[in-house]
Protein backbone atom coordinates (compact mmCIF):
# COMPACT_ATOMS: atom_id res chain seq x y z
CA UNK A 1 0.00 0.00 0.00
CA UNK A 2 2.78 2.72 1.07
CA UNK A 3 4.59 2.25 -2.55
CA UNK A 4 0.97 2.75 -4.41
CA UNK A 5 0.89 6.04 -2.53
CA UNK A 6 4.33 6.82 -3.25
CA UNK A 7 3.76 5.92 -6.83
CA UNK A 8 1.09 7.98 -7.05
CA UNK A 9 2.34 10.87 -5.00
CA UNK A 10 5.56 10.86 -7.18
CA UNK A 11 3.39 11.10 -10.07
CA UNK A 12 1.33 14.32 -8.92
CA UNK A 13 4.68 16.05 -8.44
CA UNK A 14 6.01 18.27 -11.66
CA UNK A 15 9.82 18.44 -11.66
CA UNK A 16 10.95 22.09 -10.13
CA UNK A 17 14.56 21.18 -11.57
CA UNK A 18 17.41 18.99 -13.67
CA UNK A 19 20.02 17.12 -12.12
CA UNK A 20 22.25 15.75 -14.48
CA UNK A 21 25.01 13.56 -12.90
CA UNK A 22 28.97 13.73 -14.27
CA UNK A 23 30.70 11.02 -15.81
CA UNK A 24 30.20 11.85 -19.27
CA UNK A 25 32.32 10.55 -22.30
CA UNK A 26 34.63 12.77 -24.38
CA UNK A 27 31.62 13.48 -26.47
CA UNK A 28 29.58 14.77 -23.47
CA UNK A 29 26.79 12.26 -24.23
CA UNK A 30 24.94 13.75 -20.84
CA UNK A 31 25.17 17.28 -21.36
CA UNK A 32 24.47 17.08 -25.11
CA UNK A 33 21.00 15.31 -24.31
CA UNK A 34 20.27 17.34 -21.26
CA UNK A 35 20.96 20.49 -23.35
CA UNK A 36 18.26 19.44 -26.12
CA UNK A 37 15.92 18.36 -22.78
CA UNK A 38 16.28 21.66 -21.31
CA UNK A 39 15.08 23.15 -24.42
CA UNK A 40 11.59 21.24 -24.00
CA UNK A 41 11.88 22.67 -20.54
CA UNK A 42 12.75 26.09 -20.73
CA UNK A 43 11.86 26.89 -16.82
CA UNK A 44 13.81 24.63 -14.77
CA UNK A 45 16.91 25.12 -13.74
CA UNK A 46 19.73 22.62 -14.10
CA UNK A 47 22.25 21.30 -11.76
CA UNK A 48 25.48 19.84 -13.18
CA UNK A 49 27.47 17.55 -10.40
CA UNK A 50 31.15 16.63 -11.80
CA UNK A 51 31.05 15.91 -15.62
CA UNK A 52 33.08 17.81 -18.30
CA UNK A 53 35.38 20.58 -17.00
CA UNK A 54 33.24 23.52 -17.10
CA UNK A 55 34.49 25.27 -20.19
CA UNK A 56 33.14 22.54 -22.51
CA UNK A 57 29.75 21.94 -20.31
CA UNK A 58 28.68 25.72 -20.76
CA UNK A 59 29.89 25.41 -24.82
CA UNK A 60 27.44 22.59 -24.89
CA UNK A 61 24.44 24.74 -23.59
CA UNK A 62 25.57 27.97 -25.47
CA UNK A 63 25.02 26.10 -28.69
CA UNK A 64 21.96 24.92 -27.31
CA UNK A 65 20.65 28.57 -26.75
CA UNK A 66 20.14 27.48 -22.80
CA UNK A 67 20.64 30.65 -20.84
CA UNK A 68 23.83 30.00 -18.17
CA UNK A 69 22.06 31.38 -15.61
CA UNK A 70 20.05 28.73 -15.55
CA UNK A 71 23.12 26.13 -15.07
CA UNK A 72 24.82 25.57 -11.67
CA UNK A 73 28.02 23.60 -12.12
CA UNK A 74 29.13 21.48 -8.90
CA UNK A 75 32.09 19.67 -9.04
CA UNK A 76 32.37 18.78 -5.23
CA UNK A 77 31.27 15.53 -5.58
CA UNK A 78 34.58 12.72 -6.06
CA UNK A 79 31.92 9.81 -7.19
CA UNK A 80 27.99 9.04 -7.53
CA UNK A 81 26.57 8.97 -3.85
CA UNK A 82 28.79 12.27 -3.55
CA UNK A 83 26.72 13.85 -6.84
CA UNK A 84 23.06 13.45 -5.01
CA UNK A 85 24.72 14.06 -0.60
CA UNK A 86 26.80 17.71 -2.37
CA UNK A 87 23.32 18.73 -3.55
CA UNK A 88 20.47 17.88 -1.72
CA UNK A 89 20.48 20.38 0.82
CA UNK A 90 20.60 23.14 -1.57
CA UNK A 91 17.40 21.83 -3.61
CA UNK A 92 16.03 21.75 -0.73
CA UNK A 93 16.64 24.79 0.82
CA UNK A 94 15.53 26.31 -2.57
CA UNK A 95 11.91 24.44 -1.63
CA UNK A 96 12.88 22.14 -4.90
CA UNK A 97 10.13 18.95 -4.06
CA UNK A 98 10.62 16.89 -7.30
CA UNK A 99 13.34 16.63 -9.92
CA UNK A 100 14.07 15.05 -13.13
CA UNK A 101 17.64 12.90 -12.78
CA UNK A 102 19.39 12.35 -15.55
CA UNK A 103 22.34 9.55 -16.19
CA UNK A 104 23.52 7.15 -18.77
CA UNK A 105 21.17 4.26 -19.28
CA UNK A 106 23.50 2.04 -17.99
CA UNK A 107 24.08 4.15 -14.50
CA UNK A 108 21.10 4.69 -13.69
CA UNK A 109 19.86 1.74 -11.52
CA UNK A 110 22.66 2.68 -9.25
CA UNK A 111 21.41 6.43 -9.57
CA UNK A 112 18.35 5.61 -8.79
CA UNK A 113 18.65 3.51 -5.90
CA UNK A 114 21.14 6.30 -4.08
CA UNK A 115 18.56 9.03 -5.33
CA UNK A 116 15.66 7.13 -3.53
CA UNK A 117 18.01 7.10 0.19
CA UNK A 118 19.38 10.41 -0.47
CA UNK A 119 17.19 12.51 -1.96
CA UNK A 120 14.06 10.67 -0.11
CA UNK A 121 15.95 11.93 3.18
CA UNK A 122 14.67 15.27 2.17
CA UNK A 123 11.38 15.01 0.90
CA UNK A 124 12.32 15.24 -2.82
CA UNK A 125 11.01 12.56 -5.73
CA UNK A 126 12.66 12.17 -9.14
CA UNK A 127 11.39 11.32 -12.67
CA UNK A 128 14.72 9.25 -14.10
CA UNK A 129 15.81 9.94 -17.35
CA UNK A 130 18.05 7.40 -19.07
CA UNK A 131 20.79 8.92 -21.67
CA UNK A 132 20.83 6.09 -24.58
CA UNK A 133 24.10 4.08 -24.91
CA UNK A 134 25.85 1.27 -26.12
CA UNK A 135 26.92 -0.14 -22.64
CA UNK A 136 25.75 -2.76 -20.99
CA UNK A 137 24.36 -2.07 -17.03
CA UNK A 138 26.56 -1.63 -14.36
CA UNK A 139 27.15 -5.11 -11.91
CA UNK A 140 24.09 -5.04 -9.28
CA UNK A 141 27.02 -4.65 -6.60
CA UNK A 142 28.03 -1.33 -7.13
CA UNK A 143 24.04 -0.48 -6.72
CA UNK A 144 24.16 -2.70 -3.66
CA UNK A 145 27.67 -1.37 -2.30
CA UNK A 146 25.99 2.46 -3.28
CA UNK A 147 22.92 1.87 -1.65
CA UNK A 148 24.64 0.80 1.45
CA UNK A 149 26.72 3.90 1.81
CA UNK A 150 24.03 6.00 0.82
CA UNK A 151 22.15 4.70 4.09
CA UNK A 152 25.26 5.48 6.13
CA UNK A 153 25.12 8.85 4.72
CA UNK A 154 21.62 9.61 6.08
CA UNK A 155 22.38 7.97 9.43
CA UNK A 156 25.64 9.98 9.78
CA UNK A 157 26.73 12.64 7.43
CA UNK A 158 30.12 10.13 6.26
CA UNK A 159 29.41 8.93 2.62
CA UNK A 160 32.30 6.79 2.61
CA UNK A 161 34.14 8.51 -0.06
CA UNK A 162 37.76 7.71 -0.60
CA UNK A 163 39.59 10.32 1.37
CA UNK A 164 42.46 10.80 -1.49
CA UNK A 165 39.67 11.99 -3.64
CA UNK A 166 38.66 14.58 -0.91
CA UNK A 167 39.68 18.21 -0.96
Amino acid sequence: MWFGYKEAKDNDTSPQAVIVLGGSTKNLEREKFTASFARRHPNLPIWISGGSPPKYTRLVFAKAGIDSKRLHLDYEAVDTVTNFTTLVDELQSRGIKSVYLITSDFHMRRACVIGEIVLGSRGITFKPISVPSQQSSEPMEKSFRDGVRALLWVATGYTGADEKYRR
